[in-house]
């Protein structure tokens, strides 16, 4: 899925070949609308892309589960516009989790533009406790204790092989197989957190979600896409950790712990949305 990418979209088109080295392989995207001349550049430079342009921007889910449903291979590559891949990045993953038949979801190493690690590629269940800690910056402060790092899992070596709780959807290879498991996205979330939901779906229905460092990609967060229009972005950041609470953990607390956390929620809305206007 894309959406006035078009700069970055040509990074990550032009980096695919390299990166799935002989394997044959499908490119589908959907366009949610962009205006920045990506019809044009697909359509002169990629005719062989799969490619479908909606009128307006639907959200994420809905457009990735329409490429979902028109991908036929075995292994299905979800990939924001903004990452660049590395030569044999894929195709190292795809041999990695072809010998490890009980795997379903894997990430490479990922990294921003400016070659730091991103921690939001590796995730744990975003608990009350998890979030809590993470956006208190108690994580950041205590980064070797697992008792603070349950959300971003600054406690684990980047370095290291390791399962995981959940991935981020950026530049996640999922075998087709989990879908028909699963079922694929849900299109209640319009961004954010389905990622989550969908990994933990999985990690139900006893597949394994794994990270694997060995070759690393850049992902240039925020370019384009949802920061195109920063107050849609910021409801629905807040609008889809909650309905995630709602949909998985709600059940595991009292009602007046599940009112106080919507208040927290409400309230955290608003202070960003004030603070946004303000830094403007």
């Amino acid at each position: 899925m894309t959406l006035n990418s078009r700069r970055y979209l040509y990074r990550c088109l032009e980096s695919i070949p390299k990166a799935l080295n002989s394997l044959k392989f499908e490119i589908i995207i959907i366009d949610n609308g962009s205006i920045d001349g990506t019809s044009d550049l697909i359509e002169k430079k990629y005719p062989d892309i799969i490619y479908k342009k909606m009128n307006r921007n639907i959200g994420y889910t809905i457009p990735m589960n329409h490429a979902i449903s028109l991908a036929k291979g075995k292994y299905i590559l979800q990939l924001n516009p903004d990452v660049e891949l590395s030569e044999k990045s894929i195709y190292s993953l795809v041999q990695y989790m072809k010998m490890n038949k009980e795997i379903g979801i894997c990430i490479p190493r990922i990294i921003d533009g400016n070659g730091n690690f991103q921690k939001s590629s590796r995730r744990g269940i975003p608990t009350p406790w998890a979030v809590a800690t993470y956006f208190s910056g108690l994580s950041s402060l205590l980064p070797n204790n697992k008792k603070f790092t349950q959300y971003r899992l600054e406690h684990l070596d980047e370095n290291i092989i390791s399962e995981l709780d959940a991935v981020s959807g950026s530049c996640m290879l999922i075998k087709s197989r989990v879908f028909k498991d699963i079922g694929k996205l849900d299109e209640k979330f319009f961004a954010y957190q389905e990622d989550s939901d969908f990994c933990l779906r999985a990690k139900k229905a006893s597949w394994k979600i794994m990270y694997n460092p060995k070759h690393t990609v850049t992902h240039y967060t925020g370019k384009g896409g949802s920061n195109s229009y920063p107050m849609k972005k910021m409801l629905e950041w807040h609008r889809s950790y909650y309905y995630f609470y709602k949909k998985h953990l709600s059940k595991n607390y009292s009602i007046l712990f599940n009112l106080f956390y919507s208040l927290v929620m409400i309230m955290k809305m608003v202070l960003s949305t004030f603070l946004y206007f303000v830094k403007k």
